[in-house]
């Protein structure tokens, strides 16, 4: 196991380029089990969630090749429609392979998902919505197991809530279903979209990409002609390292970025007193001569990414004044807060918001990464904290961020791996 060790109080500078998507590549990986060709994606991370994936497309019968960030997968002679529990356990985006195993074979089992335990994130939305396609779903000994032995039909289905791997089964799902399928309530994300715009490509008609009501027509089964797929930017990880040029107070430029995706970051940042110079592909973030604070609710795309709630936490430690944020998607995000508090932050929680004083000063410790995100705001945190900070469970930060120490490094930060 291995632990980061972070020396604060460095200013950073100088470009980063952004890693693709993961939360775009997962999806798009999984959707190649309805692919009849082989299937070519560039720009994917090289990071612990896609390997996974990628390890259970195999186990299932699928060829790949992973190199230089590009990944070649041919799914035509997958036979195994049962994706196991000593994967799945690991990662709650394998439940994105349940709807198109079941789309191209009629039948599957897919274990209940694990991943980070940041609170309920049920598939009740995903399992009733392919029942109102014409599934027979069981839980059984901690699979789900579908059957469609007719193929699934079209239907129209009204997501109680918003949610973005529900959107994206779903509309693999329609894909190859028999007749039109109607989503009402669809996610927004980016992700979903490029999904969307993929299947379209491979050969089905969707109406209304990009917004709340998609209109998927199927293919009644048959396999689709996949193109080219390049994966998009790392909404999250852009996020993640314009919190580091800002909770440093310096300026850095991210390169291979899109700007329009990270829009609500930016915006709160700007408030905080941050400048920006915005391109097409670049953005730089520019010192601000006060660090205000700042109030923040997360919610679905395209307003706060919950994803980036962590790292304005952090930052907040160095405002000018009381930050309150509330979170209002999961309710078990705040566990970063006790390992901030380890650092001298002063936050204040209740139930699902918190107030951070800021302007105390950080002190390096030794911390416990408990999820993704959580374990970046203690990376960010202890790029300002004095002396060592010792983050602990590098795990959770190796699923999401491609080579952050490197990237970091290369800014001026002082960051060292080191097994415990």
């Amino acid at each position: 196991m291995y632990s980061l060790e972070i020396e604060g109080g460095e200013k950073l500078s100088g470009e980063l380029q952004v890693s693709g998507s993961k939360n775009s590549a997962l999806p798009l990986i999984a959707s190649t089990i309805i692919s009849k060709n082989s299937v070519s994606i560039n720009n994917i991370p090289d990071v612990v969630d896609i390997r996974t994936l990628v390890k259970l497309i195999e186990m299932l019968g699928g060829e790949t090749n992973f190199d230089s960030n590009r990944l070649e997968i041919n799914t035509s002679k997958v036979t195994k429609t049962k994706a196991t529990y000593d994967i799945v356990r690991t990662m709650r985006a394998s439940i994105l392979v349940l709807a198109p195993l079941l789309a191209r074979f009629g039948h599957c089992e897919v274990s209940l998902p694990g991943g980070c335990a940041i609170g309920s994130r049920p598939v009740d939305l995903h399992l009733k919505a392919l029942q109102e396609m014409g599934a027979v779903i069981e839980i059984e000994d901690g699979y789900i197991k579908a059957k469609a032995p007719d193929g699934l039909v079209g239907a129209e289905i009204t997501f109680e809530k918003k949610t973005v791997t529900g959107t994206e089964n779903l509309v693999m799902a329609g894909a190859l279903a028999q007749g039109k399928t109607t989503l009402f309530n669809s996610a927004l994300e980016p992700e979903v979209i490029q999904l969307c715009e993929v299947i379209r490509d491979a050969g089905v008609q969707i109406d209304g990409i990009g917004t709340e009501t998609l209109t998927i027509y199927g293919t009644g089964g048959e396999l689709l002609d996949f193109q080219t797929i390049d994966v998009i930017p790392d909404r999250i990880e852009a996020g993640t390292y314009l919190c580091a040029g800002a909770i440093t107070n310096s300026q850095i430029t991210l390169t291979s970025v899109e700007p329009k995706h990270i829009e609500a970051t930016i915006d709160k940042l700007e408030e905080m007193g941050f400048r920006f110079d915005i391109s097409e592909d670049r953005v730089t973030i520019f010192p601000a001569k006060k660090i205000k604070p700042v109030n923040i609710v997360t919610a679905e795309y395209p307003l706060f990414p919950t994803d980036m709630q962590a790292q304005f936490v952090a930052l907040a430690t160095q405002a000018d004044g009381v930050s309150r944020i509330e979170e209002r998607l999961f309710e078990n995000r705040f566990m970063h807060v006790n390992e901030l508090q380890r650092l001298g932050a002063e936050i204040d929680i209740d139930k699902n918001y918190v107030e951070v004083h800021g302007l105390g000063e950080l002190r390096g410790a030794d911390v416990m990464a408990t999820d993704l995100r959580a374990s970046s705001a203690l990376v960010l945190a202890g790029l300002v904290a004095t002396g060592t900070t010792k983050v602990h469970r590098i795990y959770h930060l190796d699923r999401g961020y491609e080579n952050l120490e490197e990237k970091l490094n290369a800014l001026g930060a002082k960051v060292k791996r080191i097994r415990d």
